[in-house]
This record gives structure tokens, C-alpha cells and sequence, in this order.
């Protein structure tokens, strides 16, 4: 694996190797050790987002653990996003307090709670 401790070499690697699927570059002081057991590093991953309407939500509705998303119009398939975590989901509970309930569905092979609201979030 290449490595350099040039910005610039490295900020030009960042943007010029995403074409061929470089996922980002992992950052690190040149004179730190590689600790056994926990990371020393950072990486810097390229983000690419798009907004999802939230449809529904798994678990409870004031700390759901999954949100039921749609992406493009609201016929496109429902997708379920990564599990919440718990700080998260107390806020996106409080979001969904008064969201009306539509009934339940399936998606992924998971239930999930139909709810009518405007809410998007960046995914």
C-alpha cells in the first residue's frame, strides 16, 4: 500500500483513485505506533447521500431500532436502514411522536410499523 506524509499527494489520491474504487485514505501521525487492540488512525471515506422518506420504523416508536426508508417516489422499495443507535433513536422518536399510524408491513423479511410523515433523512 502506498503511503506518503504529503497533504497534497494525499488529498489527490483521495479524489483521483475514487473513480477506480477507492473507498477513501486512512490518516495516521507518521510517528505513531499501530496500538494493538484499538485503531490510531482515521480514516476519510468518500460520501455519497441521498435523502430516504421514512415509511415506517421497527421496535418501539419512541426508540425504533430500524427506520423502513424509501428512496426516489414513494412506489420505490422499502429499505430498512442500519440499527439506531440509542441516542438517535430517542431523537427520532420525538420526531415520530405524532406521526399517523398506517398499519403494518413487511420489507426484508422484517415487520414494520406503516407511518404517514414527511420526515427525510440523508442516508
Amino acid at each position: 500500500m502506498p503511503t506518503t506524509d504529503d497533504r497534497d499527494v494525499a488529498e489527490h489520491w483521495y479524489e483521483a483513485l475514487q473513480e477506480q474504487g477507492l473507498e477513501g485514505v486512512v490518516a495516521k501521525r507518521g510517528t505513531a505506533a499501530y496500538p494493538s487492540g484499538r485503531r490510531g488512525w482515521v480514516k476519510v471515506r468518500h460520501a455519497d447521500t441521498v435523502d430516504g422518506l421514512v415509511v415506517g420504523f421497527t421496535g418501539s416508536r419512541l426508540r425504533p431500532q430500524h427506520l423502513a426508508l424509501v428512496v426516489g417516489d414513494e412506489d420505490s422499495q422499502v429499505r430498512l436502514s442500519g440499527r439506531l443507535e440509542p441516542v438517535l433513536a430517542a431523537r427520532i422518536g420525538a420526531a415520530l411522536a405524532d406521526a399517523e399510524v398506517m398499519g403494518e408491513r413487511r420489507t426484508e423479511g422484517e415487520t414494520y410499523t406503516r407511518i404517514q410523515t414527511g420526515l427525510t433523512v440523508a442516508m
